[in-house]
């Protein structure tokens, strides 16, 4: 049974004087693999006196280029958007049989077209690539995953529980700081937002040899009475994980819940990193600035309010 769902998101800077805007990019449209239909789409940005001009990125999301022409004391963006929520079976894909099993490698023409993807994870200031106890870390939940099935080991069900494991050691807590903590931050803290857990996810995934990006993206989750699951209809900008595999494509892992990406998971933008994700990034000449945010999702087909966010 699908439902149609409006999601209404609005984002808004107030400065304490007027400030220059500089050029500012907004990734907040669907992206063009999104599996879930947009049948309306608006983005708009106050103050007027501004120019949208969208093109895609090098990974092929949409960017919205912004190129503000007067000082303001306030910078709103808000998304509308109806998405058609119809229950998919997230593991209802087809695997090339060289790639059924764990470990595999990727083609040599398909390994170049992935190279990206397949970079190892830079673990912050300690250097490139991962720390010593981010490896060993790594290496044991690679090799706890695959437990002793060795190589016969489902590539499915290896990235099955891959994302458990992060789910199991990461504790989820909503943090506004900018930016995504390395990967050995998140594992010393045990604690961290979306966007930490999938960027640790996607630092395991290419340990494993598997091409992972970062997505950035809408979470929709409709409360379903009588079952597990959400206790309320709810939105939110949403961080997870995607691993290519051959003949099904990009695989999305949300290492919040421990699940595959299914109708909910609305990506925005997906990247190498989590940097290029951004839903929105710019500057401005320096104030104090109160930033708040608000999203509602309205069941269309009964016409009323299910769950708002406010922060």
């Amino acid at each position: 049974m699908t439902t149609r769902a409006a999601l209404h998101h609005r984002t808004t800077y107030r400065f304490a004087e007027p400030v220059h805007l500089f050029p500012h990019a907004i990734r907040l449209r669907p992206a063009p693999h999104a599996r879930t239909p947009v049948s309306g789409y608006e983005l708009r940005v106050e103050p007027a006196e501004h120019v949208l001009r969208w093109h895609q990125d090098p990974f092929g999301g949409w960017v919205g280029q912004v190129v503000f022409t007067a000082p303001a004391d306030e910078l709103e963006v808000t998304v509308d958007l109806v998405a058609d929520l119809t229950p998919v079976n997230p593991f209802d894909f087809y695997v090339e049989d060289y790639a059924s099993t764990a470990p595999f490698a990727y083609p040599a023409d398909l390994h170049d077209d992935l190279g990206a993807y397949l970079r190892p994870v830079d673990d912050g200031p300690r250097g490139s690539g991962l720390s010593r106890e981010s490896t060993a870390w790594v290496e044991s939940t690679i090799a706890g995953a695959i437990g002793d099935e060795g190589g016969e080991l489902p590539v499915v069900e290896l990235l099955v529980r891959l994302n458990r494991a992060v789910r199991a050691h990461v504790a989820y807590s909503t943090r506004m700081e900018p930016g995504t903590q390395a990967p050995h931050e998140t594992l010393e803290r045990a604690v961290g937002s979306c966007r930490d857990s999938s960027w640790l996810l996607v630092a395991v995934l290419r340990h494993a040899g598997l091409a992972a990006r970062f997505a950035s993206g809408y979470l929709l989750q409709l409360q379903t009475p009588g079952e597990d699951g959400p206790s309320r209809d709810s939105a939110e900008l949403h961080a997870w994980a995607e691993a290519y595999v051959p003949g099904a494509g990009w695989v999305g892992l949300d290492p919040t819940s421990g699940l595959l990406a299914a109708e909910g998971h609305i990506p925005l933008s997906c990247t190498p990193r989590p940097s290029s994700a951004a839903p929105i990034s710019g500057t401005t000449t320096p104030a104090e600035v109160d930033f708040s945010y608000e999203t509602t999702l309205t069941r269309l087909d009964s016409g009323s309010v299910r769950a708002e966010q406010e922060s």
